[in-house]
């Protein structure tokens, strides 16, 4: 039919185009607002909001989360983790369903209240919420229903259910049909099931296993402005139990569908849409159609960009994934504007994404609708939690208009006849020229060029309606019961076919899909008949017994052999990756019960084989996708184990899991689009990207390598999920084969990235030393984040006057509250490094944060040298320490972060000849073996206990040379002649040299066994002065410090000098050191 509706090219007047196509908007937005046809006065109802709250599930049990939602009749409250003193943010809805616990599982696993608790089955919320659609649908309302809620809240549990527990959408099927049942006999009842699913801005009709490139494209009725997929199918049905099983044939096509192009379902909008028809004779005897559109939607994860990190992303409006949840956002705020009344003049945009297009009925128009909000009741998902309540808060306040649907059924096929007839005259004439005022207005505002593309545009526009009256004339020609007919004796077809899967299930060794959605697992089989059976894609010559579509499968994949009982499974071809439980297939391996197996990048799947059914030991009896992404992990080095570690831990092992797939899948594409790119999930700690002391824990982060001249760059995991659907996109694009993908400018390539500083890795400086007014000088290995030592940087940290002179020995302090309430100033120099690759030698340079410091401080690029001298100073002035500065001295360090600059540019252009397949062969062969995967914190507790080493080593040389003095001191005293070995003056100078600081503090002095504690500081006293100092012992002055003691060397006399300073505080944190007293059998020990 298309072809005989070519239109010849007509001569344009510029102006009257534009005007046809203004004239034509300006009546499809009266007809919309008009709703010609209807004949009842709308009705204004407010659309409905319910929030539901779901059990832990096993992953919040493991991290121990805690509950932060509660629900006390239509009230909501939400708990800040954070902050749990303060009063909970409170939300009121139509209905709060508490489905948290309080409940029992009956033998047939179905989900009862216990006796007066508040749980909602799934039974009260339908009789809440789906009979009120039910109801609805035969007054002949449009009705709409939605699910909306982050990645496994609980949307699909509500809206489909699992085994007993059905949802929303069976549940008022199996109504649905009931009530025809028992219905007006007079009346004839007509229904018709559809269901398609929304991803990356693409229409996919579910009930068939082909789909046009791109799609199918979705188009607006001018006649009453709504939007509708062109193309869609839709089934006549006669019972529930037809429904379920289209439901069960669009599950399957979805799996397949998305397993093939590598789509995650979390991302993808289902759309349900039943057409419910009560025909029947009026007063009159007329025929009158009465009908309801009846739309169950369950949308994607409402997972927010800025909370995955993709807002640092530059082509995060680029990607189409998030664009339909933010549209209906938007469209959302809009329609709250416009019902609240405080916007009298709001454009909504309907047309920002397909989704909105296909719910403009359902959202602000003709429907009776009902929102469902599914909540997650852990602390961990707190922000995505208050982010859906104020969602639903928001759509709570939308208002529409619903009528009830009936017209003559005459009256409807007379208008569609003359509707058709109009754009059959349109199609075959000229366009209608406009004049008057205007016209000059409307030449200047368009060019040649655009008018062109208007006039191609409405067009295409009318053929397309023209094709659809023509569809939907065809449609009300052939009777009900023959479309039933034709539709019955399709399902018998399948329906033989998964009665004989289910039969051969029991019997028959077969392979079965995991999925990360588990509504999409266990729904793909492939059985594994005897002898040799072939995997590959269908392209393979001959074609392979089973064919895999999708990334990284090879035409001749693999090759399993089953011979009694027992199955083998080899390569089919070199370089075909296949994984049996995490690790790559190399040769022959026999697949034992409940072994999982990876084809490509997506095709996973667990062999059963009830013949042998013995598992291997400690294997769990049921697989899912969780299991076999971690034991993936696990042979990649990463530890999945989740006993003894903290929240922050747990989560970054689960954002592991998560991503490891992705970074495959990303990896197969870039091979075959030869990006010579490579990707990795890497795990960096807090340090070495904040500094250390950051209060942030490891961060997963996935780098980018360019194979060709070895630039990497590390994307956060949301900027990492961004990029990976438009790589999905771009190579769905390619297997279209619609453009060249390879040509696209590098700014729009998700592959590609400018050229920026890459972290080569950290050392940290602890500051230990500056607590006793001590300097630090050495040189420090940096290491990147894998603890591999990329070379050394050499620092000094020293205390210094304002002006930056170092200070003497004498400012040495031995107690670090001594520098409480005074002034301190020290230097930070970076002198120079030494790096070890040649690559770097673009350019080095360093950057670092101290205490309070908001942005870095970065030294000069030092070009051309692989051992820059960077001679950087800085002085950092605290005019009084506080107990937080003293706090960053004794516990925290400056972290040093070397980077390396980066150009764009190719080394080796022996390179450029290689495929990226052989490039990250070659990769992989020159890192062989699992990689040793760990933080810097091996390396900042070597270089702490460096630290403290060299605050202990120049205490050591302090008190040596006070040791020194003494023993000089006892010598010249000795010397003397006795009549001039006055005690008094010898005493005080020896005092004076054991108590004496930097700031001329006293310490306490005992005096200790050599048993007790074995002194490495050591000097004589003649035994006569033993007395002397007993005697001395006595005076008022040795009374008031406390005195140097003596005693036996079996009951050591102690005797203390308090520190009398306001700062110390008494006889605390002390410094110690040690001077033997006596033969060798005492220690005067300085503490």
């Amino acid at each position: 039919m298309a072809d005989q509706l070519e239109l010849p090219h007509q001569p344009n007047r510029r102006g009257s185009v534009v005007q046809e196509i203004a004239r034509r908007r300006r009546e499809s937005y009266h007809q919309q607002q008009l709703l010609q046809g209807y004949r009842e006065k709308p009705t204004s109802a407010r659309v409905k909001v319910a929030v539901r709250c779901r059990p832990f599930n096993q992953r919040e049990k493991d991290r121990g989360a805690k509950l932060i939602i509660d629900m006390n009749g239509a009230m909501t409250t939400i708990q800040n983790p954070e902050t749990p003193n303060e009063e909970p943010k409170k939300f009121t809805f139509d209905f709060s369903y508490w489905s948290h616990d309080g409940y029992t599982e009956k033998d047939d696993g179905y989900l009862e209240a216990n006796p007066g608790s508040k749980y909602s089955s799934q039974r009260r919320v339908f009789d809440d919420l789906g009979q009120g659609v039910l109801d609805n649908a035969f007054k002949g309302f449009n009705c709409s229903l939605f699910a909306y809620g982050q990645t496994g809240s609980g949307k699909s549990y509500s809206m489909v259910g699992y085994g007993n527990n059905k949802g929303i959408v069976p549940i008022t099927c199996d109504e649905l049909f009931k009530a025809i049942e028992a219905g007006d006999k007079a009346t004839k009842y007509e229904v018709t099931f559809s269901m398609l699913e929304i991803y990356n801005e693409q229409v996919r009709d579910l009930l068939s296993k082909d789909n046009p490139k791109g799609g199918l494209q979705v188009r607006q009725n001018p006649k009453l402005g709504l939007f509708y997929v062109v193309g869609l199918k839709k089934v006549a049905v006669g019972s529930y139990a037809e429904i379920d099983k289209r439901t069960q044939e669009g599950t399957a096509n979805r799996t397949v569908a998305s397993t093939n192009m590598n789509a995650t379902s979390s991302r993808a909008h289902t759309v349900v849409t039943i057409t419910f028809d009560q025909i029947s004779k009026n007063e009159a005897g007329e025929e009158t159609k009465k009908s309801s559109v009846i739309n169950l939607v369950d949308l994607a994860g409402s997972e927010r960009a800025d909370s995955t990190g993709a807002t640092g992303d530059r082509l995060k409006e680029g990607a189409n994934i998030n664009k339909s949840l933010s549209a209906l956002g938007n469209v959302i705020s809009a329609l709250a504007d416009l019902s609240s009344g405080g916007k009298k003049k709001v454009m909504v945009p309907y047309r920002d994404s397909v989704l909105t297009k296909l719910l403009q009925n359902a959202l602000g128009g003709n429907s009776k609708t009902v929102m469902i909000a599914a909540l997650s009741p852990a602390d961990i998902n707190y922000d995505e939690t208050l982010s859906t309540l104020r969602y639903a808060d928001r759509a709570k306040k939308i208002k529409n208009k619903a009528v009830v649907n009936e017209n003559p059924l005459d009256k409807l096929i007379r208008e569609l006849r003359e509707e058709n007839e109009k754009l059959k005259k349109q199609m075959g004439g000229a366009m209608p020229v406009a004049g008057g005022a205007g016209m000059d207005a409307a030449d200047g505002a368009y060019s040649k060029e655009e008018i062109e593309r208007m006039r191609k545009e409405m067009e295409e526009e009318i053929r397309a309606q023209l094709l659809a009256n023509q569809e939907q004339m065809k449609d009300m020609d052939e009777s009900f019961e023959d479309k039933l007919k034709r539709n019955r004796e399709e399902q018998e077809a399948m329906g033989a076919a998964q009665a004989n899967t289910q039969d051969r299930k029991s019997k028959d060794p077969h392979l079965v899909n995991l999925n990360e959605d588990p509504m999409l697992s266990g729904v793909i089989f492939h059985f594994i008949e005897p002898g040799e059976m072939t995997i590959g894609r269908k392209d393979a010559n001959p074609p392979p017994m089973i064919q895999l579509t999708g990334l990284s499968i090879s035409k001749q994949h693999a090759v399993i052999t089953f011979e009694n009982s027992e199955a083998t499974i080899k390569p089919g071809e070199q370089g075909a990756k296949t994984k049996i439980n995490g690790v790559p297939l190399t040769g022959p391996t026999t697949l034992q019960h409940l072994d999982r197996v990876l084809f490509g990048s997506n095709h996973m799947y667990v062999f059963h084989n009830p013949l042998n059914p013995k598992a291997p030991e400690n294997t769990p009896s049921k697989i899912d996708w969780d299991f076999a992404q971690k034991e993936i992990a696990k042979h990649k080095g990463f530890d999945t184990a989740s006993a003894g570690m903290s929240k922050e831990q747990i989560i970054a092992q689960e954002q592991i899991l998560e991503l490891l797939p992705m970074v495959s899948e990303v990896n197969a594409i870039s091979e075959e689009l030869n990006k010579h790119r490579t990707f990795e999930v890497i795990l960096i700690s807090g340090a070495a990207m904040e500094g250390y002391g950051s209060k942030k824990g490891a961060k997963v982060v996935v780098k980018m390598k360019n194979l060709l001249n070895g630039n990497t760059w590390l994307w956060e995991r949301g900027k990492f999920m961004n990029r990976r659907y438009m790589i999905q996109e771009l190579y769905q694009r390619h297997l279209d084969g619609d453009e060249d993908v390879m040509k696209i400018p590098k700014e729009e390539d998700p592959f590609w990235e400018p050229p920026e500083d890459v972290l080569i890795g950290t050392a940290n400086v602890f500051l230990q030393s500056l607590s006793y007014a001590l300097d630090f000088d050495d040189k420090l290995s940096v290491t990147d984040y894998k603890g591999v030592e990329e070379g050394n940087l050499y620092v000094n940290i020293t205390p210094c006057s304002d002006k930056g002179k170092p200070l003497d020995e004498d400012f040495f302090v031995e107690d670090p509250q001594e520098l409480l309430g005074k002034p301190f100033h020290y230097k930070v120099t970076i002198k120079s490094a030494e790096v070890n690759k040649a690559k770097y030698s673009k350019g080095l340079h360093v950057k670092y944060k101290v205490y309070q410091d908001d942005d870095f401080t970065s030294t000069p690029v030092i070009k051309a040298t692989l051992s820059p001298e960077f001679k950087h100073h800085r002085i950092i002035t605290y005019p009084a320490v506080n107990e937080d500065q003293l706090g960053y001295f004794e516990h925290g360090c400056i972290t040093f972060q070397l980077y390396g600059v980066q150009e764009d540019s190719v080394n080796d252009n022996r390179l450029m000849k290689m495929t990226t397949k052989e490039l990250r062969q070659m990769e992989q062969l020159q890192t062989p073996g699992m990689q040793r995967r760990q933080t810097i914190s091996e390396a900042s507790e070597e270089s702490k206990l460096r630290n403290e080493l060299d605050v202990l080593r120049k205490k050591f040389e302090r008190l040596e040379k006070k040791e020194k003095r003494i023993q000089d001191l006892c010598s010249e005293w000795k010397s003397k002649p006795a009549e001039e070995q006055q005690f008094e003056p010898f005493w005080r100078h020896v005092s004076a040299v054991a108590n004496s600081s930097g700031n001329k503090l006293k310490t306490r002095v005992e005096i200790l066994n050599t048993d007790d504690l074995v002194s490495v500081y050591s000097f004589e006293l003649d035994p006569n002065a033993k007395e002397q100092i007993h005697i001395a012992n006595n005076s008022p002055r040795a009374k008031r410090n406390g005195g140097l003691g003596t005693g036996s060397s079996d009951s050591p006399n102690v005797i203390q000098a308090q520190n009398k300073s306001q700062e110390a505080g008494g006889a605390q944190n002390g410094s110690n050191g040690s001077i033997n007293s006596g033969a060798g059998s005492k220690a005067c020990v300085i503490q």
